[in-house]
């Protein structure tokens, strides 16, 4: 099982979609929202998803394709 955090930021058009509860049920990942600034025209959450690496690739390129700007925080944990 892998840990990874991610830093992602909404569009504007995308805020009020629950993409979140989205990836954590198309893709076998535990999401976990760590921090997180969402308001009427912006957006950010800093997340961790759990699970096997190849599904949390998987998901990260879902986030992508919903319109997501996905970027990996460091110091991710992977074991």
């Amino acid at each position: 099982m892998a840990n990874m955090r991610f830093h992602i930021r909404f569009p504007e058009e995308k805020i009020k979609e629950p993409i979140i509860y989205q990836i954590g049920h198309e893709f076998r990942v535990v999401t976990n929202v760590r921090r997180a600034d969402v308001r009427e025209t912006t957006g950010w959450m800093d997340i961790e998803l759990t699970g096997d690496t190849a599904e949390i690739e998987r998901a990260v390129e879902g986030l992508k394709t919903k319109g997501v700007l996905v970027d990996p925080i460091e110091l991710n944990v992977v074991g």
